[in-house]
């Protein structure tokens, strides 16, 4: 089945050059059947390469998904257009009565600083906050976990001495988690990220599990139990360039980056990267549609409690 997303969204015609199943709204309403609604809270400040990236994700599954996006009030773009936002982007609160059957939060480039110092962290705390009465299952990811983990539950970021950058294996630590069914024994992912958040930390809190992990990226996934809240720390959503971007602007801004670990073959940049985290991202975001949202939210979404 497709995902359903507005029909002129820059990304239906990249996920169809792709041959991802995209449904516009014009064909989904001949059809008779109550779509998963999740909902896209985009942090980045690159809207449209997240969105599609993102959308890949969940159109790759046998479900059918209706995506909302949103986008804080109290920060303004520089990358996005104004008309873009308008176009196809929510506020918050036009869609605070709602409710979700997902919600995935994604990453964002601040965090080096204090989640309090963030200009739109209250607005965050809100919708995170709102998330716990009017969504099923949420998905946390990057700097979105670690904000997340410190809301919830007071566990703190580090500093890092080098930027955590690259593809990096990791292994499944809980074999029974629905989130990693089907996954190989080493599974990899990327990571962009100056911040970690420690295994001690967590393992001190009964409500959470960690249920993958590396050996040099630390934490790659937690989530309290039942599902309710997932956190992943790396970004499985990245398409095969996204890394390179990052990498051949901060050489341009002068600024001290090394080559994306375990990305160019032999770490050599002047080779295309090469993909190695592609099918288990796409594994992952199914096992999360079907596990945790599909199988389990009431069919009347507005008995989510």
């Amino acid at each position: 089945m497709p995902i359903k997303i507005p029909d002129d969204l820059p990304a239906v015609k990249t996920l169809e050059k792709e041959n991802i199943f995209v449904m516009t709204e014009r064909r989904a309403i001949t059809q008779d059947i109550r779509p998963l609604h999740i909902l896209l809270l985009n942090l980045m400040p690159t809207k449209i390469d997240t969105e599609t990236q993102f959308s890949r994700l969940l159109g790759n599954t046998p479900l059918q998904v209706e995506l909302t996006l949103l986008h804080t009030r109290t920060h303004r773009s520089r990358n996005t257009s104004e008309e873009h936002l308008l176009q196809f982007y929510k506020c918050f609160d036009e869609i605070a009565d709602t409710n979700f059957d997902g919600l995935i939060v994604t990453g964002a480039p601040v965090e080096q600083m204090a989640f309090e110092e963030v200009e739109y962290w209250e607005e965050l705390t809100r919708i995170f906050q709102w998330s716990r009465t009017h969504v099923f299952s949420t998905v946390f990811v990057c700097w979105a976990a670690q904000a997340a983990l410190h809301y919830f539950f007071g566990i703190e970021k580090y500093p890092i001495p080098k930027k955590l950058f690259g593809v990096f294996p990791h292994k499944v630590e809980r074999r029974d988690c629905p989130l990693f069914r089907g996954f190989d024994d080493c599974f990899y992912a990327p990571h962009s990220r100056h911040t970690e958040v420690r295994r001690a930390d967590i393992e001190k809190i009964p409500a959470l599990e960690i249920l993958a992990s590396s050996p040099e990226a630390g934490i790659f996934a937690a989530e309290t139990r039942g599902g309710r809240q997932i956190f992943i720390t790396g970004h499985p959503e990245y398409d095969p360039l996204t890394l390179e971007r990052e990498y051949l602007r901060d050489k341009k801004l002068g600024l001290p980056i090394a080559p994306p670990k375990n990305y160019y073959p032999n770490d050599d940049d002047t080779r295309a990267p090469q993909v190695l985290w592609r099918a288990h991202a796409n594994l992952l975001y199914s096992n999360w549609l079907n596990y945790y949202v599909y199988q389990t939210t009431p069919y009347d979404i507005s008995a989510i409690e």
